[in-house]
Parts: structure tokens; C-alpha cells; sequence
């Protein structure tokens, strides 16, 4: 089903300014899980644990190149051996076997970006390792690719859409349609699904991948990237409310994942974006504060009217200023890649917190 409806640009140009001024969120509406354990599992620290990481990416063959840094020549591996500890509780282990077993005859689909291509992968090697015996499959139809464990009748798939809303090719070039979701109709029947959605918001030039944009039966050439972020997330969000039942399907949002371009955010202006890092930021707090494109998201998630779990990954994440590719992606030194995460890595504590979810609620 097509939505659409007229929005005042007036009215988000309203709500950009109020997320502007938006001060840090001393308590996060992580939506969900988190009370049930007696503690907030957002909140907390990394920890030195010698018996991470959970996998080698050498059992997981089907692991794409850009993200298997040890494999790329990363000569560090501090990074890979850190645990989350929330502050007030302990977060469950993660039990791949449990995981496939309680979702027996169930699919499961990530939607959105390269960085729900980060966590689908992490989340494929993390259950393969835990059950090697057991045989997979894994096939691509379109822009939907499928890891099958037959032996549990289990599905996870990817289906890559950036922007969640559709991108239409027309007369006048392609054009973002911050009102329409033709895409929904392969999310229904999915027992549990995961959407992330922000990167691809901030491209410009030729990395962008629209020329125009058009909210009702207004068209732009451009519009500030987060009033266009919240235009979407509420097509989003009126979908979800529409087309889910609560009873059949879950469904949660990654939410923002952090990129780690601009050293000054933790007070080393010099370095060159995250390139040489090799320990986490230790504390509770990242400094450079909460990215305005998660408070958007919290935003919207908080006026729905059907559940939506938030794994509210972006402080951690943010924590995490060694966990990237940086010159051991595919840009090497002449692009360090500092937004997507090396695996083993950042993504396994993400599918910790998603099974940790799944298994309390």
C-alpha cells in the first residue's frame, strides 16, 4: 500500500530547531526490553574480556571482504576482546543454538543500510559458529539475500534499501519520495525484522543517490537532510502502525550508528579521523554528545502507536572509536573507512542485545 499525505515543510523546519536545541537525553526512551532486566543494557562500559571475540572470521567464509580487518591485515587485536557491561546488570551470553531454536519455522529480516549488512553478517557468523554441523544455504533475489538453516527452518535475510522510503525514476531524473513505501510489501509476513536507516541521508554529489525531492505534490532540489530523515521515519512509522500486528511479527530499529570522522569529538583533533585507534573510549559518556539524527529517531518512535523496540546503539557505539576498517576496508589509506565496523566486533555486542531482547520478551 502507497502512502501518502501533505506535510508543511514549515512544521519540520519547526522540529529541526527543536532538535537542535535538544540537550543530552540523561534517560534514554529505549523502548522495550531494557526494564525487564532491572537496568538500562544501553547504559554502561566496555570491559577488557579475554574470552571475546565470540567467533573467527576464518569459520565464516561467506563474510564480505571490507569488514574482516584481521583478514585485511589489521596487526592489532585488542579491539576485538571487549564486552559490553550495562552498569546495573549482567547482559545474557549469547547462545547461537538457543537463538535458532527459538525461532524454529521463523524468518528474520534486516532492513536498511551497509550498516544492517554489518549486523546481518555479524549475526549469520555468530549463529553458524554456534551449530557448524548444521548445513546452510545462501542465495540473493534481487536486493534480498537469504542465509537458510534448513535444519531449523530458519531464514535471515538482508534487504538492502537505504532509505527506507522509494526512490523513483521519473522524467525530471530520480526522485525521493519522502511519502511513499512500495518497498513494504516484501516486509509483510516476517516474523521478526530489524530497520536502520541514516547514512545514506548525508550523501551529496555523486554519492547521492536522488536528484529531487518530493513530499506530497511539492518537489525540492534539496531540503535539510534531517527534516528529510523525519518526514521518512514518519512514512516509516504510519506504515508499521498500518501493516504489523504486534501478535505476528516484532519489530525493532538499530537505531543510529555513529561514524567516527571528526577526532575532535574526543579530544584528539590531530589524529586522522579513526586511523591507529586501538582502544575504546572508557567511560560512560562519548564527548562529542548525542547525534542529532538519533533524537529524531526517539522522536518518532515514541508517537507510534504499535511496539517498535529501539536498540539504542549509538553511545556505545560511539564509545568504540577503534572498532572500524579505517585504512583495512576497502579504501585503504586513501579513504579510511570510518563507518562501518570491523567483525569480529562492534555489531556481535548489537546481536547481543537483540538476542537478550528476544529472549525476555
Amino acid at each position: 500500500m502507497e502512502w501518502s499525505f501533505s506535510i508543511s515543510v514549515v512544521l519540520f523546519l519547526t522540529l529541526l530547531i527543536q532538535i537542535h536545541g535538544s540537550g543530552y537525553l540523561d534517560h534514554k526512551q529505549a523502548r522495550g526490553f531494557a526494564e525487564n532486566y532491572g537496568c538500562n543494557l544501553f547504559q554502561g562500559s566496555w570491559v577488557y574480556d579475554d574470552s571475546y571475540p565470540l567467533y573467527e572470521t576464518s569459520k565464516c567464509p561467506f563474510i564480505e571482504r571490507e569488514f574482516d580487518c584481521q583478514n585485511n591485515g589489521r596487526p592489532d587485536k585488542f579491539y576485538l576482546k571487549y564486552r559490553w557491561q550495562p552498569a546495573g546488570c549482567n547482559l545474557t551470553r549469547f547462545n547461537g543454538e538457543d537463538f535458532l531454536t527459538r525461532l524454529r519455522g521463523k524468518s528474520i529480516m534486516f532492513v536498511g543500510d551497509s550498516l544492517g549488512l554489518n549486523q546481518w553478517q555479524s549475526l549469520t557468523c555468530m549463529l553458524h559458529i554456534a551449530v557448524p554441523q548444521a548445513p546452510y544455504s545462501l542465495a540473493r533475489n534481487g536486493d534480498v539475500s537469504i542465509f537458510t538453516f534448513p535444519t531449523y527452518d530458519v531464514k535471515v535475510m538482508f534487504s538492502r534499501n537505504a532509505l527506507l522510503v522509494d526512490i523513483v525514476g521519473e522524467s525530471i531524473g530520480r526522485v525521493l519520495k519522502l511519502d511513499s513505501i512500495q518497498a513494504g510489501q516484501t516486509w509483510k509476513g516476517i516474523d521478526v525484522m530489524i530497520f536502520d536507516s541514516w547514512h545514506w541521508w548525508i550523501h551529496t554529489g555523486r554519492k547521492q543517490p536522488w536528484d529531487l525531492i518530493q513530499v506530497g505534490n511539492h518537489t525540492y532540489r534539496d531540503m535539510d537532510r534531517l527534516v528529510a530523515y523525519a518526514i521518512a521515519l514518519n512514512t516509516w512509522a504510519k506504515w508499521v502502525d498500518y501493516n504489523i500486528d504486534p501478535t505476528r511479527t516484532r519489530v525493532f530499529f538499530q537505531g543510529v550508528s555513529p561514524d567516527h570522522q571528526n577526532p575532535a569529538q574526543w579530544g584528539e583533533p590531530r589524529a586522522n579521523l579513526c586511523e591507529g585507534q586501538t582502544r575504546p573510549i572508557f567511560g560512560f559518556r562519548y564527548p562529542g554528545g548525542p547525534l542529532p539524527a538519533e533524537l529524531v529517531l526517539e522522536k518518532v518512535l515514541r508517537a507510534m502507536q504499535k511496539p517498535v523496540y529501539l536498540l539504542d546503539i549509538t553511545t556505545l557505539s560511539q564509545l568504540r572509536i577503534d572498532g572500524h576498517p579505517s585504512v583495512y576496508g576497502f579504501g585503504g589509506h586513501l579513504d579510511p573507512d570510518c563507518s562501518h565496523w570491523c567483525l569480529a566486533g562492534v555489531p556481535d555486542t548489537w546481536n547481543e542485545l537483540l538476542y537478550a531482547s528476544l529472549i525476555k520478551n
